[in-house]
């Protein structure tokens, strides 16, 4: 995924000046997402496993306070213990919408108050390379912030696909144009293609796998290390809806979020239209089980994520979205929880399943090989399609 004009997610602001306009363009982006909502529906519960949208705001501004203001410039919190109802790990998405949070016009003076207190804090602090308290080592707890209110812009897409008439922002809805759906030209948009497409043959030995030790990265990304992998064949391109169509033909499967039978053809019922499936798209909106089924039907299986990242360079059509792997979510070797252990280790085991990619909705600053995704193999509110890989 390559869009003109974006930082890459490796590359760490330089000054304080391009964190401020960092911070800025992303909080443009997240008021652009709501700016067409009123307050009703920002309070609104769509589903029990996506927050409203109200939360979301009120979280990307309490986390800023949190790290910005608080930690950073040990400053006391706007609103006393508010940050409580503002935890992710104590405050499951279903009880969201019930709390006695921030709401309409006091949540966006809270979000402006912290943000002018974040740029006050911003201006008495050392971010070199040099500098002794890690979190502001190369800028990382920016770096941070920016990536955590980017990921939320994400999730809040995943709401407004349930909100009928909602249009994206001309940027957004630019972004989401420029992704090449499955890497193909103009011309080969009109083949559907299935189950035997094109496979990348990637040699068994030992691989990189990992972020590197400077530039931004998470916790679970690191360290980097070195994995022997077998010679394995994976699809250059991801599943189409053409060849999950085919499935569904022959299996009776479920099909993905959204889609509606219309006649003999299948429509995306998302933010509330009715537009006909292009059967040459990479198919989204579907499940790790929905995914693992199809891959077993046409004869392949699902990658792991080392695999993955290791054919990264030869893979066509990235960018419009998430890749189910079927790896667990779990440590690398000599993990270490930094700088709070909520974002990663409580998640590790078996319970949710490693995406790889990016999707449209995810900004660029965001992606990079490194990044792993994870959810439950039962969800598919996210954007998340197939790529099949085998043994060679």
């Amino acid at each position: 995924m390559c869009r003109v004009g974006f930082i890459p997610a490796d590359v760490l602001p330089q000054s304080k000046a391009a964190i401020a306009a960092a911070l800025a363009e992303a909080r443009e982006r997240t008021l652009a997402l709501v700016a067409p909502l009123d307050d009703e529906q920002l309070n609104t519960v769509y589903s029990p496993i996506l927050s409203p949208l109200a939360w979301d705001l009120g979280h990307i501004a309490n986390f800023e306070e949190l790290w910005l203001v608080q930690t950073i410039g040990g400053r006391e919190p706007l609103h006393g213990d508010l940050g409580r109802f503002y935890d992710a790990i104590e405050n499951p998405r279903k009880v969201r919408g019930e709390l006695p949070i921030l709401r309409d016009a006091e949540l966006r003076s809270y979000m402006a108050d912290v943000r002018e207190r974040t740029l006050e804090v911003l201006e008495g602090v050392e971010i070199d390379g040099d500098a002794e308290d890690p979190l502001l080592r190369d800028g990382f707890v920016y770096e941070m912030l920016l990536a955590h209110e980017l990921q939320h812009n994400e999730t809040m897409l995943q709401l407004l696909q349930l909100v009928d008439g909602y249009e994206l922002p001309p940027a957004i809805e630019a972004e989401r144009n420029s992704v090449v759906p499955s890497g193909r030209s103009g011309s080969e948009r009109n083949h559907a293609t299935g189950p035997g497409d094109e496979m990348v043959a990637i040699a068994a030995g030992e691989y990189e796998i990992g972020a590197p030790e400077r530039g931004f990265a998470y916790d679970n990304e690191r360290p980097r290390h070195t994995v022997e992998l077998g010679a394995f064949e994976i699809d250059r391109t991801p599943v189409s809806n053409g060849a999950y169509i085919s499935f569904m033909e022959e299996t009776d499967a479920e099909p993905p979020l959204y889609w509606e039978r219309d006649g003999d053809a299948w429509v995306d019922t998302a933010r509330g239209r009715r537009e006909p499936v292009d059967l040459a798209d990479p198919v989204i909106h579907v499940s790790w089980d929905q995914a693992d089924a199809f891959a077993r039907w046409a004869g392949k299986r699902l990658p792991t994520e080392f695999e993955w990242e290791a054919a990264r360079p030869q893979l066509g059509g990235l960018g419009h979205g998430w890749e189910w792997t079927s790896s667990d979510f779990l440590a690398y070797p000599g993990f270490e929880a930094f700088p709070y252990r909520e974002y990663s280790e409580v998640f590790f085991g078996d319970e949710h399943k490693v995406l790889r990619g990016s999707s449209w909705a995810t900004h660029p600053r965001v992606a990079r090989p490194s990044f792993r995704n994870w959810d439950l193999p039962q969800r598919h509110q996210i954007f998340s399609g197939i790529r099949c890989a085998r043994d060679a």
